[in-house]
């Protein structure tokens, strides 16, 4: 079922038709038009993409829960909120995409902006009624920050999760961001990796479900005894990785690399795309790598930057003609979420993604502040426990 409406901007004569999309056939059926304005939108991440977002649905979602706030202009589709209802115990209207998800958004087509994103506050605010609106994890600098701007309620701005980013550029550019010395180091390691004879490959579309199997199991390889990420072994994480990502490489929007040595598969990486930004996502490497004193870190990074800065051609026939172009050269590479050791030694910026809290009417606004507080709470706590784990570690060491 789908709920629609008009909304009419007030510096402007143009009308832009509303409709909040609540069935997951229907959301899938706005592939092409949601694809053209992800192309038209220079905040998206790949995150936003449709690929991703309809197949995290269709792996994470709960029936009755769908709420994508669609605006058109003309018929066009200009403004987007892929959101979704949820209780904490309260009714919340949350982005899709949940914790798998590094960066959430809506996308706002750059050619009206002021005029999309006004008419996106409505429609959000009328959908939400007496919900409260929690938007994590917003890269800065992303559309949503004008539904922030614009909303006329109670609001609040919360620091969500951190990322690292580096410049969208070729190896040895990255390279110059290191010491002399050890720049030298990566270099030779780069070296041995190319005289071991370790080879290279994107995948081809067809061959992505098998790739990602091999991903998948490398990855809970690597990870053994170390502590994997719990939801990365789930059946239903590989299904949404293989419907995705296929759609995505079909489009030029992600990116499979497979790693060969002596014809054996030791390692998988994948890299999404979107215009702005390219994130590594996920990978998995042998154990056996490291015995042979492969560095897995370079290897990678050097498979990520070549992604980054070239224009992956999509294979023949896989778009239909009312899909956009393959992404150009990305201005971004996020290593994405998380703090290992490894990321900071290409001397990445850190960029604090945003939490924002929005309810519509006064009334709610006691709900934002407890929401804030217990944020905080939360927060201080997480610390001290990382600040306990880090000191009994020295302890042990």
């Amino acid at each position: 079922m789908t709920v629609v409406g008009e909304a009419r901007v007030a510096h402007d004569r143009s009308s832009f038709s509303v409709e909040v999309c609540t069935e997951a056939g229907r959301f899938g059926a706005l592939a092409p038009e949601w694809g053209r304005l992800h192309a038209r939108c220079r905040t998206a991440t790949p995150f936003q993409s449709h690929a991703w977002l309809h197949s995290w649905w269709l792996s994470y979602g709960v029936n009755g829960r769908l709420r994508v706030v669609l605006v058109r202009r003309d018929g066009e589709l200009v403004a987007a909120a892929p959101l979704m209802l949820t209780y904490r115990p309260f009714r919340v209207l949350v982005p899709l995409g949940g914790r798998i998800s590094d960066y959430k958004d809506v996308l706002l087509d750059d050619t009206c902006v002021p005029e999309a994103a006004h008419a996106l506050v409505t429609a959000v605010r009328e959908t939400a009624g007496g919900a409260l609106v929690d938007l994590r994890e917003v890269r800065p600098g992303g559309a949503a920050e004008l539904l922030l701007t614009h909303w006329p309620g109670a609001r609040a701005t919360l620091p969500d999760s951190t990322c690292l980013e580096l410049p969208a550029a070729p190896m040895d550019d990255l390279l110059t961001r290191l010491a002399a010395n050890r720049a030298q180091r990566v270099r030779a390691k780069l070296r041995k990796i190319d005289a071991l004879g370790v080879a290279e490959r994107p995948v081809p579309v067809a061959e992505v479900p098998t790739t990602l199997e091999a991903l998948l199991s490398l990855h809970r390889m690597q990870w053994r005894g170390r502590g994997v990420t719990p939801e990365h072994v789930r059946p239903r994480f590989a299904d949404h990785l293989t419907r995705s990502v296929r759609q995505m490489v079909a489009r030029g929007e992600a990116v499979v690399t497979e790693f060969r040595l002596e014809d054996k598969v030791v390692a998988v990486d994948l890299t999404l795309r979107a215009p702005s930004l390219t994130g590594a996502y996920l990978y998995g490497a042998h154990p056996g790598l490291r015995a042979r004193k492969v560095d897995v870190a370079a290897l990678l990074l050097r498979a990520c930057t070549r992604n980054a800065v070239s224009t992956t051609p999509a294979p023949s026939g896989s778009q239909t003609p009312s899909a956009p172009s393959t992404p150009s050269a990305s201005s971004v590479l996020s290593l994405l979420r998380g703090n290992e050791p490894y990321k900071h030694h290409w001397r990445p910026t850190p960029a604090l993604n945003h939490r924002y809290l929005l309810a519509r009417r006064s009334r709610w606004t006691p709900l934002v502040w407890w929401c804030v507080g217990y944020a905080g709470v939360r927060g201080r706590v997480a610390g001290g426990v990382r600040r306990l784990r880090g000191w009994r570690g020295g302890e042990a060491r």
